[in-house]
C-alpha cells in the first residue's frame, strides 16, 4: 500500500466517531438505524460518517428490503494492518536517503524511547 493511500485511510479513520464505528464492524454487521442512538447523533451525521468509511472503501453496505447494512471490507482491514506494520522497514528505506542535517538543527537530540 503506497503512503498517499494509507494516509486516506488514517485520515478516514482518525475521527472518533469513525473509529468508534469501524471498532463496532469488528464485531458484526450494524444496521444503520442501530448506529444513532449509540452515538447520540442525527441519523444525517451517522450517514455522513458511513459515506466517509464508504469512501475510502473500509465499509461496503448491503441492502436487506428497506434496512441498510454496513460491513468492513475484511481484505482492506488486512492490508491495512499490513501497511502499519511496515511502518519502521518504510522509514528505514527512506532514512538511507538523508542528508547530513542542517547545521542550525539540535539533531542529535537525545531519544524519548
Amino acid at each position: 500500500m503506497d503512503t498517499h493511500r494509507l494516509s486516506s485511510l488514517l485520515r478516514a479513520l482518525a475521527d472518533p466517531t469513525r473509529l468508534s464505528i469501524v471498532s463496532l464492524l469488528t464485531r458484526r454487521d450494524f444496521c444503520g438505524c442501530e448506529l444513532v442512538p449509540l452515538f447520540g447523533v442525527s441519523q444525517p451525521a451517522v450517514s455522513q460518517h458511513l459515506a466517509r468509511l464508504k469512501s475510502v472503501g473500509l465499509v461496503n453496505e448491503s441492502r436487506h428490503g428497506q434496512w441498510v447494512f454496513y460491513h468492513l471490507d475484511q481484505d482492506l482491514m488486512a492490508e491495512l494492518s499490513q501497511a502499519l506494520s511496515q511502518l519502521r522497514p518504510l522509514s528505514e528505506s527512506l532514512s538511507g536517503q538523508l542528508g547530513t542535517p542542517p547545521a542550525n538543527c539540535p539533531w542529535p537530540i537525545a531519544s524519548a524511547r
